[in-house]
């Protein structure tokens, strides 16, 4: 008896919103950033109007958790623009605080209650 392959779960919708104005991008999170979600989160991070953005804020009181891969591409979008932009990180709590600090984002960012 042959088993059907069982189907792979859609990622949840990404929870993250983005806002540019001038040369501000806010980006607001919430809910939890998984492994699954990377790649929606990568696209949406290499919007042509971030590169352009000279400071990024990150509103993450919202955001429960994130995971590892996904404090890893922040990381890169991040560093990897033309000219570097200030990051700012706004209400992270405890766990995704200790999840930035291990990917490095900390270096890079100013972390804000």
């Amino acid at each position: 008896m042959a088993t059907e392959p069982s189907p792979t779960p859609a990622p949840r919708r990404l929870p993250v919103a983005l806002m540019i104005e001038g040369k501000v991008a806010t980006l607001v999170f919430s809910g939890a950033l998984e492994a699954r979600m990377l790649r929606p989160l990568e696209e949406q991070l290499a919007d042509p109007r971030l590169r352009h953005a000279r400071r990024w804020e990150l509103e993450t009181s919202e955001l429960a958790r994130i995971d590892l891969a996904c404090a890893y591409a922040l990381l890169r979008a991040a560093t990897t623009l033309p000219e570097p932009a200030e990051l700012h990180i706004r209400g992270a709590r405890r766990a995704v605080q200790r999840t930035l600090h291990a990917a490095g984002l900390d270096a890079v960012a100013t972390l804000e209650e």
